[in-house]
């Protein structure tokens, strides 16, 4: 079995819970059945397993070395991006028209489970070009899609999202980049940006940049945000790359982990390299001047769920590797066993099974999260009526930031657990599960920290919208406790009890969140509502995974083996154990405390 993903996990997921079946007689879909996603499946797991996996340590080892002039990056990298590339997943979603499969985004999902899990810094690379050719194909003109877009389908020229900058992280309001307009059409961009990952290496002929930057004449506040292409050379209209554009490095970061994906400080219009004689990097305009932030949230969104999932992978295969250890490695005795007898297998101590369903409950609760979150863009590009496609649109921008951060933090905590489990053998780097932690602990920060989806959540999502799509998920909600209400009396076996009880846990909870999100939104003070957005984001997605395994008991009620069994366990854990950490939370919320809002800085 491997320690890189479940794959039974996965066709459960997809075909037991998803019905995927169903989704594949969409038209867009027609021309794959349960064979080809099986077929998909399949090569990503070989793929995974024998190009990205076993450069992962040495990856985390030799991180990448920026000799002054060019980015150093280990050997092992470019083969493994070209195999992804010639396996087609580059453009396994895109439309035929443009070469691609046409393969759903939630079977995509799961393919990318096993790159991530197997090797996440080697995955950076080609996520961030699939999400930037999207957004181009979405929003650039017919000439940037064939110039720019269509090789890097072919994994010809890579991309990033260029946003922050030293002075400005997530307060993307007070970037200071700017772009002047030329005589051709074309702009010349100025200024420094930070941490851009992928920005700089020999990987491809070219990497392309979707960097955000301001016009002279442009208004402040992110309303005044435009967004450009600045490749890293310029590239002719017949496609040859050419002269280098006027982009540089002032240095490369050096991480606690994610190592082998380069993470850069590059600088645009330093003089370094002058196109046509003059200084400035040469950019074109992506739609419309002071549209770019709006336009950039369509990629921003995409690589949110993508770091979710990126997370999700590694806390996997963190649990999937302790889980062996446990199963193989004697240490101690039962309790009341004679001291001199035989010692025991680590699971066999009901501690040690604590955690393991601990990381169980997290890891797959979180997969499952990932790839509801992917049907949900499905069904919002695909599903017949026009009001099944908005109601799923709505839903997925609820929960994109639970996508995000949920697995960004749960399974961070499942990776510790994997390293506790294991004990001192954890916690050095002769196993791979120390590292997972180290890559892990980048998740909640990058694609908007933690907190920065807690105000979106809350403050956006939410109540800008009405509480509208939280009603549309609470609705949801009821309709899967009443099926496990209902459930329990078809029940065929023992195992399948608790129906009703879990069900009313997680509708009593969700209850309480609804009467939290109203409270919160007649405090008529915006600061006092969002200043523990935090507590009100790690609640919400506790009651969204809460639900997510209540489908997920569901899908395994009356079913028999190991499997079934250990996704009821899991579930029942979830539920009784991790669902009631939201209360207290919420009476938080509910007394509208001020302690961190009235606090004096001067005292910290």
């Amino acid at each position: 079995m491997s320690l890189i993903m479940s794959r039974r996990d996965l066709d459960f997921l997809l075909h037991e819970w998803l019905d995927t079946g169903a989704l594949l007689q969409r038209d867009r879909f027609a021309e794959h059945s349960r064979e080809t996603v099986d077929a998909i499946l399949d090569l990503a797991e070989l793929v995974a397993t024998a190009d990205f996996a076993p450069h992962n340590r040495a990856a985390d080892l030799a991180e990448p070395r920026f000799d002054g002039t060019t980015v150093h990056v280990l050997p092992g990298v470019g083969p493994a991006l070209r195999a992804f590339a010639d396996a087609g997943f580059l453009v396994a979603t895109a439309d035929a028209s443009a070469g691609g499969a046409q393969l759903p985004i939630s079977v995509f999902s799961a393919c990318m489970a096993w790159f991530q899990a197997a090797n996440a810094a080697t995955s950076g690379y080609p996520l961030l070009t699939m999400a930037a050719a999207n957004l181009i194909r979405a929003h650039g003109t017919p000439e940037q899609v064939l110039r720019f877009a269509d090789p890097m389908a072919e994994g010809r020229f890579f991309g990033t999202m260029a946003l922050s900058e030293p002075q400005a992280g997530s307060s993307l309001a007070d970037i200071t980049t700017r772009a002047e307009r030329q005589d051709d059409g074309t702009y010349r961009l100025f200024g420094r940006k930070m941490w851009i990952s992928g920005g700089d290496h020999e990987l491809a002929e070219t990497i392309v940049h979707l960097v955000l930057a301001r016009t002279p004449d442009a208004p402040p506040g992110t309303r005044g945000i435009s967004l450009f292409l600045v490749p890293k050379h310029l590239v002719d209209p017949d496609g040859r790359v050419g002269e280098r554009n006027d982009v540089v490095l002032a240095g490369i970061n050096h991480k606690m982990g994610f190592r082998g994906t380069v993470n850069t400080a590059p600088v645009l219009g330093d003089g370094a390299f002058t196109p046509d004689g003059r200084p400035g990097a040469v950019g074109y305009l992506l739609g419309a001047e002071q549209r770019g932030l709006p336009i950039m949230f369509s990629m921003m969104n995409e690589a949110r769920i993508g770091v979710g999932l990126c997370a999700t992978g590694l806390g996997y295969t963190g649990y999937l590797k302790s889980l062996a250890y446990a199963r193989e490695r004697t240490q101690g005795r039962p309790v009341g066993a004679a001291p001199g007898g035989p010692q025991v297998p680590l699971v066999e101590h009901p501690d040690v099974r604590r955690m393991l369903l601990a990381q169980k409950s997290y890891v797959e609760g979180a997969l499952a999260l990932i790839l509801f979150a992917s049907r949900l863009a499905d069904d919002a590009e695909t599903l017949p009526d026009p009001q099944g496609r908005q109601e799923a649109s709505s839903l997925l921008g609820l929960l994109t930031p639970i996508a995000k951060s949920w697995p960004s933090q749960w399974c961070v905590a499942a990776n510790d657990l994997a390293i506790q489990v294991m004990g001192g053998a954890g916690y050095t780097r002769d196993h791979d599960v120390e590292q997972h932690y180290r890559d892990n602990r980048l998740n909640p920060i990058h694609e908007g920290t933690h907190g920065i989806q807690a105000l979106d959540l809350l403050g956006r999502k939410v109540l800008l919208d009405h509480g509208a799509a939280l009603g549309r998920l609470v609705a949801r909600i009821e309709a899967t406790a009443a099926r496990a209400r209902g459930a329990d009396q078809a029940g065929t076996t023992p195992a399948d009890a608790g129906g009703p009880a879990l069900a009313d846990l997680l509708t009593s909870t969700t209850r309480d969140l609804v009467a939290t999100t109203a409270a919160l939104g007649a405090l008529g003070d915006p600061a006092a509502t969002m200043a523990d957005a935090t507590a009100y984001l790690e609640a919400f997605g506790h009651v969204v995974v809460g639900w997510l395994w209540l489908e997920q008991w569901l899908a395994a009620h009356g079913r028999q083996g190991p499997f079934y069994e250990g996704k009821r366990a899991a579930a029942t854990f979830f539920l009784t154990r991790e669902l009631p950490r939201v209360g207290p939370m919420l009476a938080l919320l509910r007394a509208a405390d001020r302690l961190t809002l009235d606090l004096d800085p001067d005292v910290l």
